[in-house]
């Protein structure tokens, strides 16, 4: 399964970058294909899922008949139109957690700095399972928390796939100290990504300490998700962390952005090994908690 978010964005890359090279005006070519203003705009805007029939017509209209570029810009649109399992589950599961599947989907590289909160894709059951009881981000009425715990475990076994994507991230020392969950579970959870982290070679984890020097003083203000995709021709996909919502980003400005910050704070986090250690000893110092009855 490929990312259908990403491949909307291609299309929609594709079918404008052919309308400007032909010097025609969004109406121009619906006109010429037959088709409303409005089909061709939110093909271009990536805000609809395509019909084969709509884009071949739009191709016709622009000279483009048949060819490598045409049966390209042919299975592009097939793949955009794919329905992934997330879309059957997104109002359960949570908005928010349906978009991060749908941009995992055949990732090649997955990077990601938590501030506030454990990495999504390296939680334990117990700890989704608090977490979704708690933190209903999109408040959708049809919300089920196990359904989302479900899906966590659906996202999270991609990561182990033989073609599944690199994956690093960067975790904010508050991440690791602020408790989200009962003690318990973050004892359980912590030697966890200590486990995964020493044991896979595909998985990269390094701890952020509150008092790191951050090159060029950048703070980052928030989490972050980097993703990139086997085709070179599919965009840098950045998404942002928000307390309600998740700003997507693929101009290459914001983009490079975030692929400097990320790089900076990767610079200033404790190496692999000594972030192991860390969380162990971490994950020990709360088990010891745990045992003598402190736990929350």
């Amino acid at each position: 399964m490929i990312s259908t978010y990403v491949r909307r964005l291609r299309l929609a890359a594709e079918l404008t970058a052919l309308r400007q090279l032909r010097k025609l005006s969004s109406d121009q070519l619906a006109r010429t294909a037959g088709l409303p203003r409005t089909t061709v705009s939110r093909l271009e805007n990536g805000r609809m899922r395509p019909d084969p029939d709509d884009v071949m017509r739009i191709l016709q209209a622009l000279d483009i008949v048949d060819g490598d570029h045409w049966l390209q810009i042919m299975t592009i649109a097939r793949e955009a139109g794919e329905r992934g399992w997330w879309e059957s589950w997104a109002n359960e599961m949570g908005i928010r957690q349906a978009l991060y599947a749908n941009l995992e989907a055949g990732a090649a590289s997955i990077r990601e700095y938590q501030m506030t909160f454990l990495p999504g894709l390296l939680q334990t059951s117990a700890f989704s399972e608090q977490r979704a009881q708690v933190d209903k981000a999109d408040w959708s009425s049809r919300f089920d928390p196990a359904r989302a715990v479900e899906a966590r475990e659906r996202r999270q076994r991609m990561l182990h796939r033989p073609d599944g994507p690199a994956y690093e991230v960067v975790i904010d020392q508050l991440a690791v100290r602020r408790p989200a969950v009962t003690l318990d579970v973050l004892h359980v959870q912590l030697a966890h990504i200590a486990d995964l982290a020493a044991r896979d070679r595909r998985i990269a984890v390094k701890v952020l300490p509150i008092d790191a020097r951050i090159e060029g003083l950048s703070v980052p203000r928030s989490g972050f998700s980097i993703y990139t995709y086997p085709d070179p021709g599919d965009p840098i996909v950045v998404a942002v962390d928000t307390v309600t919502d998740d700003l997507v980003l693929t101009k290459p400005d914001a983009v490079g952005h975030y692929l400097e910050l990320y790089t900076r704070l990767n610079n200033a986090a404790l190496t692999a090994p000594d972030s192991v250690r860390f969380l162990k000893d971490i994950a020990e110092e709360t088990g010891r908690l745990t045992s003598t009855g402190t736990a929350a």
